[in-house]
């Protein structure tokens, strides 16, 4: 996507899933990294289907193409929204093979969906039972588009909600990805590693609105409480905080390039 100096190759994952790597564009742009920045799309999902690089049956192999992604360059830097950070975490591989990472607006476990079906019975929004249920007679990428509009509210503040609201509408959609993550992922998710040892910078980071991924799961587990774990909150950021607030995401961005300068990653 973009080159700046610098020795890194940093790999932006999307979340959705089924939004592909398109999601994460403004992401990348906002935290103006040094060194050479990627956007990953994993087999079938977003705009990469149809090609012939992409195998049948592309969902058998998430998360753990991840892997493949990291070993393609040398001083890997990934970076996950939301699921993409779920599935970051869902790929032991990745810890030997990677100089930092990335968690945006991410969770270490699965208990952030009850939380947020629970906030969300509470904020109710016009259109929202109706399109629900067009997507649950006729489950598709076009439906799958009209419920994720209909929902954006809940993805960004009022102050970002136009902006947010024509990111989601120029983003390919794709239920096939949905449909997998939903019977093989979601509600099983449980990080199959975590950054112990002290040599992988970490940067978890979302937004002070974000009510759809509940981030205050990080705090129960003592792995991601450590001095190379940078923990931080974007002021008036939803659950795509570049959108709302792109200089803070660009700092935060900014300490863990020095954390990862000082530790000689």
């Amino acid at each position: 996507m973009s080159q700046r100096e610098g020795r890194w190759n940093w790999l932006f994952v999307p979340g959705g899933p089924g939004l592909g790597s398109d999601s994460v564009s403004g992401l990348a742009r906002a935290a103006e990294v040094p060194g050479s920045v990627w956007l990953v799309d994993l087999p079938g999902d977003g705009s990469n289907r149809g090609a012939p690089q992409v195998p049948a049956q592309p969902y058998e192999r998430w998360p753990g193409v991840l892997a493949e992604a990291a070993r393609e360059l040398d001083e890997v830097v990934m970076v996950g929204h939301s699921t993409g950070g779920m599935f970051m975490l869902s790929v032991p591989e990745l810890e030997e093979r990677l100089a930092g990472m990335a968690l945006v607006s991410s969770a270490p476990h699965a208990g952030w969906r009850p939380a947020f079906a629970e906030w969300a019975e509470a904020h109710p929004l016009p259109g929202l039972a109706e399109a629900a249920a067009a997507y649950g007679r006729n489950q598709n990428d076009e439906t799958l588009r009209a419920l994720t509009l209909t929902a954006a509210p809940w993805n960004f503040t009022p102050e970002g909600l136009a902006a947010g609201r024509a990111l989601l509408e120029s983003l390919p959609y794709c239920h096939d990805a949905v449909a997998w993550a939903d019977a093989n992922f979601d509600d099983a998710y449980q990080a199959r590693w975590k950054p112990e040892s002290g040599s992988l910078p970490t940067l978890i980071v979302s937004g002070s609105e974000d009510h759809v991924v509940d981030q205050s799961l990080w705090q129960e587990d003592a792995a991601f409480d450590r001095s190379h774990v940078l923990k931080r909150t974007i002021q008036g950021g939803g659950h795509f905080p570049w959108i709302e607030n792109p200089q803070a995401v660009r700092r935060a961005f900014a300490d863990l390039t020095d954390l990862m300068q000082r530790s000689g990653r």
